[in-house]
């Protein structure tokens, strides 16, 4: 079962946004990294005022 437009590779491009820019790319990268850490640090919080002991 072959639905595939294509035929053949020939004159096939891609684009690859940003790819001479390696400062963007980095901070791209440290954008994503720092929301990671947001997000685990905010929930520690929140888990820790959640269940605090009285």
């Amino acid at each position: 079962m072959n639905t595939a437009p294509i035929t053949t590779w020939e004159g096939a491009e891609a684009y690859f946004t940003f790819a001479d820019k390696p400062g963007i790319l980095m901070l791209f990268t440290a954008v994503g990294i720092a929301l990671c850490v947001y997000t685990i640090y905010s929930m520690a919080c929140h888990e820790n005022k959640a269940y605090k002991k009285k």
